[in-house]
């Protein structure tokens, strides 16, 4: 591909993810909840999750999605109900201070925000859709697919880690200079977050369905 191509290709990756979703929220709310070495893990789930959509898309399976209603309803209905569920469980997570950022507890807090964010990736049939509308459109078909497919992955995943990098950054600075009363609010925003995007999933319906 072009050098052309590739940079309007990561502008418009840019700009997906700037905007919040799932993945950020659970990075902000990681990094107030965990730190930095949690948040990591998280991180590390969500570019998991995206590369193995970019997969199934290089691989031709998104259209098998976009044209069997009874699996795209079964994976939007899979979605919505993590999606509540998880806005359930920050609800009624409390910070932490810096102190227990640096205590034993982390690496099994870690495992749980990998978990979190990858089953949240995972489990949104909209992504699988963006991507197998998306990314054909910056493939020359007169080339060898599977290395430029390689090539944006590696790219859109590069430029989300570092949007949820700077989202669980301030997540950490948040805990240094909010009063525990503040952070609750910044998770109870994140749960709320968490719960409009299973709504707007809820009533979501796959173009011309």
């Amino acid at each position: 591909m072009t050098t052309d191509t590739l940079i309007l290709y990561a502008l418009a990756s840019l700009a997906l993810a700037i905007t919040p979703g799932p993945t950020m929220l659970l990075a902000l709310s990681n990094g107030i909840a965990g730190g930095m070495r949690a948040a990591a893990w998280g991180i590390a789930g969500a570019s998991l999750g995206a590369c193995v959509l970019i997969t199934v898309v290089a691989l031709g399976l998104g259209s098998l999605l976009a044209a069997s209603e009874w699996l795209f309803n079964a994976i939007r209905i899979a979605g919505v109900a993590y999606l509540v569920w998880l806005g359930i469980k920050l609800w009624r997570t409390q910070p932490l201070d810096l102190g227990a950022m640096l205590s034993s507890t982390e690496p099994l807090r870690g495992r749980v925000a990998f978990r979190r964010s990858l089953t949240v990736a995972l489990s949104n049939p909209k992504t699988l859709l963006f991507f197998a509308a998306f990314l054909p459109q910056f493939v020359s078909i007169a080339e060898p697919q599977g290395p430029q497919y390689l090539v944006l992955g590696a790219c859109f995943v590069a430029i989300d880690t570092c949007m949820m990098l700077g989202y669980a950054g301030a997540g950490t600075q948040a805990v240094r200079w909010l009063s525990q009363r503040s952070l609750r609010r910044i998770h109870r925003g994140c749960a709320a977050g968490m719960w409009a995007l299973a709504a707007t999933l809820a009533i979501w319906r796959r173009p011309g369905g």
